[in-house]
């Protein structure tokens, strides 16, 4: 079977190197890729943009099985919509599908109609309105652009003046652009948060094993958001019995919601939750693996990856498939560019990577990384994210900061602590 993940960063390393194990594949080709992928799969650098006319016309040539989409932007683009009208199978949702991540406000109305727990909220489509909505909670106020930003589209703020400060960047100064034209802002959430992932075929869905990320930059949570600096997999918090009630409170109802309008929803279906004291609640959905979730997730799936993708692009996922995981715990430690999330740093020379070549268990994902001669420099905010086994959450978070510091380049930043709250760490 032939095989194309589009996308360029560690989410899509780590598909490329699950989806290399599959004795069913034949070829495997990555789009546009990195130079981590070029050991496992043969490179096509080709511009995926809309009206994605040259991709399509290479995957149809290139007579392509299976298309497997990581990134958000193209799916809300209408990537899959192109190529599905070509004949040719996708595992990402189409344009309808992918609302639920480029529309805060159409996830918002989704979980309305699917009765789905969430955060209490008001769509605002200007600077007064927005204003005036603030007075209806309480700090810390959550603002969310409607639109894809690039990860810059949620803002918490503490203090009043602050958050309207944020209104008047994103409305007069129009800092996000488009994605900004209308914002939601929603009460805070309190409790710990889970990544779970589901696979659906339009009509069922298998659950993946929940994830912890950690999205700010500095131990113990400090700091600015960002896309997120490390992973555990499993996480403790999500028992049994909670993942029976997510399936059937947050993820059977969505997706029957979504199929209500017609939307049969192909890919993966992402649901950031809060443990509140009054249970589980959803903070949003996405519709792609997450990122660094991803790194964590697959080097513990036994599964053959490409057999589960086939059969939700085909429509014939089994819902009663039982996934095999390794029963070691994965813990992922993203490195960044100094400067990063606002400004990050790029053009430097990474230095000590061929150290951890042969490593049994740990794996080194390439995201923000290209190469100058024969050297290899940062490209971007997240470099690249080392994964490793372990027997628990501590003992794979040493592994995998242990290797870290066998590799350097200039400004240099990763966070020690991922795990911390698993492991009841002091804050």
């Amino acid at each position: 079977m032939k095989v194309c993940v589009i996308g360029s960063g560690g989410r899509e390393h780590a598909l490329v190197w699950a989806l290399a194990r599959s004795e069913k594949l034949t070829k495997l080709y990555a789009v546009p890729g990195n130079v981590g992928m070029e050991e496992l799969a043969e490179r096509k650098v080709i511009a995926v943009k809309p009206p994605f006319a040259e991709v399509a016309n290479w995957l149809e040539d290139a007579r392509v099985d299976l298309v497997v989409v990581g990134p958000e932007a193209p799916l809300v683009e209408r990537l899959a919509d192109v190529l599905e009208a070509r004949g040719i199978k996708v595992f990402g949702p189409t344009a309808a599908g992918a609302q639920i991540e480029g529309s805060k406000s159409f996830a918002k109305e989704i979980m309305a109609e699917a009765g789905v727990a969430t955060a209490r909220h008001q769509v605002c489509g200007d600077f007064r309105s927005a204003c005036e909505a603030l007075w209806n909670f309480e700090a810390p106020y959550v603002i969310k652009a409607d639109g894809l930003a690039a990860g810059k589209g949620v803002s918490i703020h503490r203090l009043l003046a602050e958050a309207e400060e944020r209104l008047v960047a994103l409305f007069d100064e129009k800092i996000l652009g488009a994605a900004a034209e209308r914002v939601v802002i929603e009460e805070h959430l309190e409790g710990d948060e889970i990544s779970v992932l589901a696979l659906c075929d339009g009509r069922n869905f298998v659950l993946l094993e929940a994830a912890q990320d950690h999205k700010r930059l500095r131990d113990k949570d400090e700091g600015p958001n960002t896309g997120g600096m490390g992973t555990i997999c499993p996480t403790p918090a999500a028992t049994p019995e909670l993942m029976k009630e997510i399936g059937e409170k947050f993820f059977r109802p969505v997706l029957d919601a979504l199929r209500h309008r017609g939307i049969y929803y192909r890919g993966v279906l992402y649901a950031g939750l809060v443990l509140t004291k009054q249970g589980p609640k959803a903070l949003e959905f996405n519709c792609r693996f997450g990122d660094p979730e991803t790194q964590a997730m697959l080097p513990r799936l036994e599964s053959d990856l490409l057999e589960l993708l086939m059969a939700c692009a085909e429509g014939n996922l089994d819902p009663a498939t039982e996934l095999k995981w390794r029963r070691e715990c994965c813990v992922c430690v993203v490195a960044a560019s100094l400067g990063y999330p606002d400004a990050p740093e790029i053009g430097k020379t990474i230095r000590g990577l061929e150290k951890l070549r042969g490593e049994n268990d740990l794996f080194v994902f390439h995201a923000g990384i290209a190469r100058d001669g024969e050297k290899l420099i940062t490209s971007g905010g997240r470099v690249l994210g080392v994964s490793a086994l372990g027997e628990n959450v501590e003992t794979a978070r040493a592994r995998a900061v242990s290797a870290l510091k066998q590799i350097s380049f200039q400004g240099m930043h990763y966070r020690k602590d991922i795990g911390w709250r698993a492991l009841g760490e002091k804050e």
